[in-house]
């Protein structure tokens, strides 16, 4: 008797993105999504965040790709915490975090 063989489930790999968008003004704004592209499309649309809402159109300028959401929310965190030079030194390369 032939074996049956179950079929695989596909897992859903899942990544988030943490990022950072330079809006028209020049301000800064740090987020996090398991869709970037889709993210910044809402950001020019006037469908993101209130505040790039205001300040859009907005441009990326820095990301970082982490395993699930509690590590993007933690890098999201800290730099949410830094100052303004500290995260223009983030986005040359010039800081790590």
């Amino acid at each position: 008797m032939p074996q049956l063989r179950k079929k695989a489930k596909a897992k859903k790999i899942s990544c988030w993105t943490v990022y950072i968008v330079r809006c028209a003004n020049g301000s800064l704004y740090t987020g996090i999504t398991n869709d970037l592209a889709a993210r910044l499309a809402a950001h020019n649309s006037g469908r993101g965040a209130k505040y790039t809402a205001a300040f859009g159109p907005v441009a990326l300028v820095w990301k970082r790709r982490k395993k699930d959401r509690s590590e993007a929310s933690k890098l999201e965190a800290a730099i949410k915490r830094l100052t303004r030079s500290g995260k223009d030194g983030l986005i040359a390369k010039r800081r790590r975090i």
